[in-house]
């Protein structure tokens, strides 16, 4: 299963990938160089294709965990402040997504959207210190009756160009369903209350859906 977001990407770069695999087969008379042409090409649409996959990972909503909204890696958890919407010190949780996870965000928890805020910016790698600030990005709260209010930041790297987030003030949020997506390379940030029990680790790999960040 692809996810919407990559459907015009995909289908224009099978079209590319056809019409230079026939071009090859048409002017490349040595074998070899038509073949490994013709691999590369090959390889182009299966990372394409990989890049845009959509698992399908169910969820019972629970208000008692938080979920992983993305697949990646945990490269923070500390105290931070955070200045746009809580203007107080919160604990961070980051997920960086390489270009080769899943690239879907999922509502890591169930509730209210209280706040949905796009920023334009610069694409600093994605675990660069300021990228949280500097870089272009989306900042989503959602009040839950278990955690209060929760916000996640999905943040552009050097190769992501586009966030798409469909999170709106006053929307009802459901654990696990789509939240957007964020195109080639990035990461999420994940602002808790002070003293919420953390259940993931330093280096640790995340999946969207089924790995439990926090829990009550």
């Amino acid at each position: 299963m692809f996810h919407k977001e990559g459907t015009k990407i995909i289908f224009y770069s099978l079209v590319v990938a056809v019409g230079l695999v026939v071009l090859a087969d048409v002017l490349i008379d040595i074998d070899w160089i038509r073949m490994i042409v013709q691999s590369i090409v090959l390889v182009f649409l299966i990372l394409i294709l990989q890049f845009f996959r959509n698992p399908n990972r169910s969820v019972t909503p629970n208000d008692n965990t938080v979920l992983a909204p993305v697949d990646g890696k945990v490269v923070v958890i500390e105290e931070v402040y955070e200045p746009e919407y809580f203007k107080e010190k919160r604990l961070m949780v980051s997920i960086f997504m390489s270009p080769l996870n899943v690239h879907v965000t999922r509502y890591g928890l169930s509730g209210l959207i209280k706040y949905s805020q796009y920023h334009a910016g610069k694409y600093l790698v994605a675990w660069h210190p300021k990228a949280s600030e500097e870089n272009e990005r989306t900042t989503v709260v959602v009040e839950n009756p278990v955690f209060g209010e929760i916000m996640y930041r999905q943040i552009a790297g050097a190769l992501a160009r586009r966030i798409v987030n469909y999170a709106k003030p006053g929307m009802q949020v459901v654990q696990g369903t789509d939240a957007g997506f964020i195109k080639f390379g990035s990461r999420v940030d994940l602002y808790f209350p002070i003293g919420t029990k953390i259940e993931v680790a330093l280096d640790q790999k995340a999946i969207g859906n089924k790995t439990v960040i926090a829990q009550k």
